[in-house]
């Protein structure tokens, strides 16, 4: 009887322990929630209804592809207007190229002239009329290959663009080119020098 009093005792303070130990943990739990409950906490920080405006941002990416846009199109245009700088410049130094030897080109037909007069005049048993015929010859392909051509209208019809008139020619047809009295030159297709010559009326 005696022994089973501390077992009974020992049963009893368990019981209450475990008792305690609920009644424990629901405190804490309701503690817990009133602590974080909105309603009951007059110090709690509510939190604030933020609503994005999307519009915004929509505004602002079209205006942001407006100016890549517009950044495009001006390196677009740069671009544009090096290539016409660059294809000016070409044609630039081409024509230059072309033309440089204009001033030169004219001085020698006056050589070119002379020679053709001497040819005339000559004697066609003199040696050294074959060799003016020769050195006519190599001057002139000289000048053509440079771009110079000769202007010889003879019984063409007249191109006041080529020709000179300075004369009438009774036996040439109208409008018709009928002595030369001198050849004319252009430089790859720039005129250099008219063709002097008479036409028909």
């Amino acid at each position: 009887m005696s022994e089973q009093v501390p077992n009974q005792k020992f049963e009893e303070d368990e019981q209450q322990a475990v008792h305690s130990n609920i009644e424990r943990d629901e405190s804490v739990l309701a503690e817990t929630m009133n602590e974080f409950d909105p309603n009951k906490d007059s110090n709690a920080q509510t939190t604030i209804n933020n609503e994005i405006d999307v519009s915004v941002f929509e505004a602002r990416i079209a205006e942001l592809e407006g100016e890549v846009k517009q950044a495009k199109e001006g390196t677009a245009r740069a671009n544009a207007e090096a290539y016409n700088a660059q294809k000016r410049m070409e044609q630039e130094a081409d024509k230059s190229k072309k033309f440089a030897l204009q001033r030169f080109a004219k001085e020698l037909l006056e050589v070119v002239d002379n020679l053709e007069r001497a040819i005339e005049n000559a004697n066609e048993q003199d040696p050294v009329a074959e060799g003016v015929k020769l050195t006519h010859k190599a001057l002139l392909d000289v000048l053509n290959k440079n771009g110079v051509e000769v202007i010889d209208p003879q019984d063409e019809t007249f191109n006041a663009d080529f020709h000179e008139a300075v004369g009438i020619d009774p036996e040439a047809k109208a409008d018709t080119v009928g002595t030369v009295l001198q050849k004319g030159y252009s430089l790859n297709g720039r005129l250099l020098r008219p063709a002097m010559v008479r036409i028909g009326q």
